[in-house]
């Protein structure tokens, strides 16, 4: 017996703060500390303007490590992924398909079609006697050579 749940409650996630989960209240948290510390280090030698966007690209970063999710991953782990398949797995891949069943029976397979075959077909005959010709000929061309 199978008993269907939505997917909206499979992924519940408990509200702490502001209807926010634990991960995303650390990672906001995270974000202003970084936001406020580059305001007093850079707003006395860049400017109001400047100061404000280097605060922005600053808590961008740890606002996205609490907020994002792909598929079920974390932005961490999305990162992780996209490094691995971009950077270090680099490679071609190759599809050869291989037929296990085949090249088990192979020989057997083998064995039946050449017991299936009738000795007085005429057009096997004709097919082995072009193929004694051609056999015959190519040891004549190369002999002589």
């Amino acid at each position: 017996m199978e008993v269907k749940i939505n997917k909206e409650i499979r992924e519940y996630t408990e509200g702490i703060f502001l209807g926010l989960s634990l991960r995303q209240c650390f990672f906001s948290f995270l974000a202003c500390v970084m936001a406020v510390i580059f305001y007093f280090l850079f707003i006395d030698h860049l400017g109001m303007e400047i100061t404000s966007w280097l605060c922005m690209i600053s808590a961008a970063p740890f606002a996205a490590l609490g907020f994002i999710r792909f598929q079920g991953m974390n932005a961490e782990q999305i990162v992780i992924c996209a490094i691995r398949s971009l950077l270090i797995k680099q490679h071609n891949l190759i599809f050869k398909p291989q037929n296990l069943y085949y090249e088990y029976l192979k020989e057997f397979l083998e064995i039946k079609r050449k017991e299936s075959i009738d000795p007085y077909d005429k057009k096997l005959r004709k097919i082995e006697k072009a193929k004694q010709r051609k056999n015959k000929c190519s040891q004549k061309c190369t002999g002589s050579n």
